[in-house]
């Protein structure tokens, strides 16, 4: 079977407030697999936190082929309880880390089927020619509330409690298969389509709606759409270290491009606004003209 065509690209930025990036990535389109990883911990302990789980993502990831045993789902797992743990050992050597974690998504891309493994509040969002659809869940207490449908979008990103998260890797020691740990989802990434891996200095910041519209930009340079989105992210407040990783399909350009006729939609909603107008103009001569009729004939009729 052949493989889609990937365009992938990164950026990351410490942002407007902080003064050591925590975030990292990282990206292997020939396994398939892209990572966002955002550290938590005081001092360097964060940093690394994220550190150790991208070396050792990477490293099960690199020595489980795609054509060896184990179901995509059972690697991202392997891969991600194995970071979790070597975080945990690594704390425990060094009183000075101890406490460090972080929050990951991970996603494994075979053919048009991706597999996804995540823990925390970092994001992977599926992009299409119409819509953005944010496919992982917030393991935090606003993101419930939010996937629940109780607050909005808006109203999340600015609540108090944002920042707050019920899952992690690294505090403790976990196996592959413990519930409540690594949530895994799986989903088709078709060749007119994106995905976007960010951590919450992202979704902070950008509504989907605006993630969206700056996706519908890229024109070929996966890397210079996620530095656009880092970017507005910075324009927006900055307030927390920005990672995005940007993955296109080979057709998502032209599936872009078809969005363009909501401006159509835009177009033709404005005419109905005008004949709208033109309506109500002729409604009201019309009233007018019947008004005059009735005073001149009732002149007429006292004459």
């Amino acid at each position: 079977m052949t493989e889609p065509a990937l365009d992938c690209g990164a950026a990351t930025h410490t942002g407007l407030v902080r003064e050591h990036n925590e975030d990292r990535y990282w990206m292997d389109p020939a396994l398939g697999a892209f990572l966002v990883v955002d550290g938590v911990g005081g001092q360097a302990a964060g940093e690394r936190a994220a550190e150790i789980a991208v070396a050792t993502v990477g490293h099960a990831l690199a020595c489980q082929p795609a054509d060896g045993p184990g179901t995509p789902e059972a690697r991202v797992r392997q891969a991600i309880a194995s970071a979790n743990n070597r975080i945990y050992a690594e704390a425990l050597e060094n009183p000075e880390l101890a406490g460090m974690a972080c929050v990951l998504t991970l996603a494994l891309v075979e053919g048009e089927q991706v597999t996804v493994g995540h823990v925390g509040d970092s994001r992977l969002y599926l992009i299409g020619p119409a819509a953005i659809r944010k496919v992982t869940s917030d393991h935090s207490p606003v993101g419930e509330v939010e996937d629940a449908g109780e607050i909005g979008e808006e109203e999340a990103m600015a609540h108090p409690r944002r920042n707050e998260v019920f899952r992690d890797v690294g505090s403790c020691p976990r196996s592959a298969g413990e519930a409540e740990f690594i949530e895994v989802r799986q989903f088709e990434l078709p060749d007119h389509a994106a995905m976007l891996l960010c951590s919450d200095g992202l979704s902070d910041h950008l509504t989907s709606r605006r993630i969206r519209e700056i996706a519908d930009r890229y024109a070929g340079d996966a890397a210079q759409t996620a530095r656009y989105l880092v970017d507005a992210a910075n324009q927006a407040g900055g307030r927390d270290n920005i990672t995005v990783v940007f993955v296109a399909g080979g057709a998502f350009r032209a599936g872009s491009a078809a969005t363009r006729p909501r401006l159509g939609i835009t177009r033709i909603r404005a005419s109905r606004r005008v004949w709208s107008g033109r309506a109500a103009f002729l409604s009201y001569g019309l009233l007018l003209g019947m008004l005059l009729w009735a005073v001149l004939r009732s002149w007429r009729i006292n004459r």
